[in-house]
């Protein structure tokens, strides 16, 4: 069983929800991102996101493709990511652990090659935010070879035959994107993820993860009440630019946050 159906089936049987932080790798500079993954983890994260920084991330907003300029002018490649989440693993052999960007890495250091290597540093899921479902047999018959899960998109836009054609390839979890728009844009409508959520699991079995848009306690809260996981990003993201240079303070800011927010999703 793999590492994050095993996670969903727990916190399931204990009435919870997934928590699923993500930070982008090597923001604000390399050392910062292993210490701050086991600092979410001790605060109450179930799986990490872990962003691989890209020059083009076009789905993101302002507040990660700053945080993707900061790792990359480490010069932070996804060989460098991989190599984090191995040193990651020397201490959480448990943690959940999905690679989250864009083809253009993985298309460079090779599909099999990149598979390969992702299962061995301890990598459970990938997702590409830039590769349809409709392109994405070569990659996922290398994930699939390797036990890795796909992880997809989708939106609201999203009608029923394009639900039914990602579920059928997706695995591990679904992850709902509640806004239209980039990263850290727009307001949640509770109601709205509700009526699309019932929507979706008409199409899967799968947990279905919802991000964009969830800043604080009460809004992972509240989304928690109709998901299955909370996914937040910008609101992370953003305190690691506030503290940037104070790593003391990063993963201590990071961790009161997800603090909060997984006691309001769990009083929920």
């Amino acid at each position: 069983m793999s590492r994050i159906r095993n996670c969903f089936d727990k916190l399931k049987s204990g009435n919870r929800k997934a928590l699923i932080p993500y930070v982008t790798a090597g923001d604000p500079d390399p050392t910062v991102t292993v210490p701050l993954m086991h600092a979410m983890v001790n605060a109450g994260a179930d799986i990490i996101e872990l962003g691989v920084p890209f020059s083009d991330p076009m789905a993101d907003g302002p507040v990660i493709q700053r945080a993707a300029e900061r790792a990359l002018e480490h010069h932070v490649s996804l060989r460098d990511v991989l190599a984090m989440v191995t040193e990651f693993r020397q201490q959480d052999s448990h943690t959940p652990v999905v690679l989250m960007g864009y083809l253009n890495p993985v298309e460079v250091m090779g599909y099999t090659v990149f598979a390969e290597a992702a299962a061995q540093a301890g990598v459970d899921g990938v997702l590409t935010v830039d590769l349809p479902p409709e392109e994405a047999e070569t990659l996922l018959a290398a994930l699939q070879s390797q036990q890795l899960d796909p992880i997809f998109l989708l939106a609201p836009t999203s009608d029923d035959e394009r639900i039914k054609l990602i579920c059928e390839v997706a695995s591990g979890y679904v992850y709902y994107v509640a806004v239209k728009g980039v990263t850290g844009a727009g307001n949640l409508d509770v109601q709205a993820v509700a009526d699309k959520l019932e929507q979706i699991r008409k199409h899967t079995d799968l947990p279905v993860g919802v991000g964009f848009g969830i800043k604080d306690a009460k809004s992972a809260a509240a989304v928690a009440v109709v998901a299955d996981a909370v996914v937040v990003g910008s609101a992370l993201v953003q305190k690691v630019e506030q503290a940037a240079g104070q790593h003391d303070r990063i993963n201590a800011e990071i961790s009161g946050l997800l603090a909060k927010m997984r006691s309001g999703m769990d009083a929920k």
